[in-house]
């Protein structure tokens, strides 16, 4: 009766029935799909993936101190496909993972390239694997300005600049560089790179003269890298996986758990998005205009 009365009502409520009963079996699944993971499959080996520059290690960290405390998560795989980045990100990284690997075993995976900042955060794994191919080692600093004076003389632009301290416009860009500055910045870079040298002998457990001989910023392959000590193994992911699962002790099959995906709303995406760029844009041609870090750079030689 009510579906002759009221047809087009009855219709609403019959498909709003529908996409509830829906989203309850989407859920239902989604739960036995969790429950699959974590209670079938209790030990796994954790996959963390650090791709393009490395420029913030906020999320990072977070993802190798939640593995860290989950007691399933027997051991941790750090995927690196990386040519390096910013010194502060590299070594807030590696202090990370050098806490972990006092509480469960980690693995670096060497993808297509894991060089400069990449190679520094391996180095604090207990185990580096890379394919024979893989472009690795760079170690070595580098900074690096572009000079616009002769540019801002032809179009009559001559910028004035009040500061308090000696070296506040060290690298302007609208000015040459002095020897004192010179000097001063090549301080700077030899004192961290005698920090990245340090650190990879102790993560690598060889002595800082050997790792100086070929600290000179030079790369090599996967298979060259194995045999100056700088990797383990040869091999891809699986061989890295197989290896962690492992050290971890599981027996079987190994089961891999990744870190959640957040997701955020597109406008929200596109907004952060937008913002980064005009902060990076900013900061290019702000007073800070030295750019330094582990980064390879091959059209700079590095």
């Amino acid at each position: 009766m009510f579906s002759r009365r009221h047809p087009y009502l009855f219709f609403l409520l019959l498909f709003t029935g529908m996409i509830a009963g829906s989203s309850v079996i989407v859920s239902m699944l989604t739960l036995a799909g969790d429950f699959r993971s974590d209670r079938l499959f209790a030990e796994k080996v954790g996959i963390i993936e650090i791709k393009g520059v490395i420029s913030d290690a906020r999320q990072v960290l977070e993802q190798i101190r939640d593995f860290r405390k989950d007691d399933d998560v027997k051991a941790i795989v750090v995927r690196i496909d990386s040519p390096g980045g910013g010194v502060g990100p590299s070594q807030e990284i590696y202090r990370e993972l050098q806490k972990t690997v006092k509480v469960k075993k980690v693995i670096a995976s060497m993808g297509a390239i894991a060089a400069s900042g990449g190679y520094y955060i391996a180095a604090a794994a207990d185990g580096i694997v890379a394919n024979p191919g893989t472009i690795t080692g760079s170690i070595g600093v580098i900074l690096g300005y572009t000079n616009f004076e002769s540019l801002f003389e032809k179009i009559g632009l001559y910028p004035v600049v009040i500061k308090s301290g000696e070296y506040k416009d060290i690298g302007s860009p609208v000015r040459k560089m002095t020897e004192p500055e010179q000097a001063l910045l090549q301080e700077f870079s030899d004192n961290v790179h005698r920090q990245f040298i340090r650190d990879v002998a102790t993560g690598r457990q060889q002595s800082e003269e050997e790792i100086r001989k070929i600290a000179d910023g030079r790369i090599f392959s996967g298979e060259t890298a194995k045999s100056l000590g700088l990797v383990d193994r040869l091999g891809n992911l699986e061989d890295a996986i197989e290896w962690a699962g492992e050290l971890g002790g599981i027996e079987g099959e190994i089961p891999v758990v990744y870190p959640p995906k957040e997701k955020a709303p597109f406008m929200k995406y596109l907004m952060e998005s937008t913002a980064e760029e005009i902060n990076e844009t900013v900061r290019q041609w702000g007073t800070s205009v030295i750019t330094g870090g582990y980064v390879y750079q091959p059209e700079q030689g590095r």
